[in-house]
């Protein structure tokens, strides 16, 4: 006899992109059982160039879109840029529906480092929110922290997953002010404030004129999406064949079709017009 009801239900992941694949791999491994819906905000790629208001109201509406088709037992919004400036608004929206959302991990990186010396590596959108920087207030006071808004960051990322290579000037361009040396102190630890990132962390330690520690929070995301959910009965079944990925723009080409049966996604039948 289960020792809970089998909630069927997916869980959501969205991300502008593919940076959000980084958490749904940690989701995956922590929760086998559930199904995914992952969600491809392709057409609004990159949310950075969006003026705050209006990207706001397209999420609101997107995701109400979302819920009506696919009914998911919550909502985990793989996106710094997007959750720092929508995730209040959609929680006001839709009560009924759990959201998770993804915030720099200041807090950890504060606890971390030994130089006193952080960095946050996020996108320019994310960088100039009072959100970010109400976080370094909050837990990061004893620290000297450094903002970098990277333009490029994520868009290399997404060349690097779909292509295999990356112009790594460009990579040590865009991390560089992230390295700041002071009173005989380095920085030690660099926030990946971007689920884009960790694609291209690889690239980015082998650029580093110092070794960092690169802060990846899927691992953190996925736990707190676990910790929330309703518990999963011991007998229900293990598999995705039934996960799937959704693009806004109603298109998808050749690579990225490949690089989403690569994580396991379908994506025929999972294509939501823009």
């Amino acid at each position: 006899m289960s020792d809970a009801a089998y909630d069927d239900r997916p869980l959501l992941v969205l991300d502008s992109g593919i940076g959000g694949l980084t958490v749904l791999r940690e989701a995956r491994v922590l929760m086998p059982e559930r199904r995914f819906v992952y969600v491809v905000d392709d057409a609004a790629f990159p949310y950075g160039n969006w003026e705050e208001p209006a990207l706001r109201e397209r999420l609101v509406d997107l995701f109400g879109e979302l819920i009506a088709i696919h009914d998911p037992i919550a909502c985990l919004i793989a996106c710094n840029t997007a959750s720092t400036l929508a995730l209040e608004a959609l929680r006001a929206a839709y009560p009924q529906m759990t959201f998770v959302g993804t915030v720099p991990a200041i807090k950890p990186a504060a606890e971390r480092t030994r130089s006193g010396l952080v960095s946050v590596l996020a996108t320019p959108g994310t960088v100039k929110r009072q959100y970010t920087r109400d976080l370094i207030e909050q837990w990061a006071t004893k620290c000297e922290v450094t903002l970098v808004g990277s333009v490029s960051l994520a868009a290399l990322a997404e060349t690097y997953m779909r292509h295999g290579s990356v112009e790594e000037s460009a990579v040590s361009a865009e991390i560089a002010p992230c390295f700041v040396e002071k009173d005989g102190r380095r920085t030690d630890i660099v926030v990946l404030a971007c689920t884009h990132y960790p694609f291209v962390v690889n690239r980015m330690r082998k650029m580093a004129p110092w070794p960092v520690d690169w802060l990846d929070p899927a691992e953190a995301i996925a736990r707190r999406a676990l910790s929330i959910l309703p518990r999963i009965a011991s007998d229900a079944p293990v598999g995705r064949h039934d996960d799937v990925a959704v693009f806004t723009s109603g298109r998808a080409d050749a690579v990225t079709r490949r690089l989403m049966q690569g994580f396991g996604l379908a994506t025929e039948g999972g294509i939501l017009p823009a």
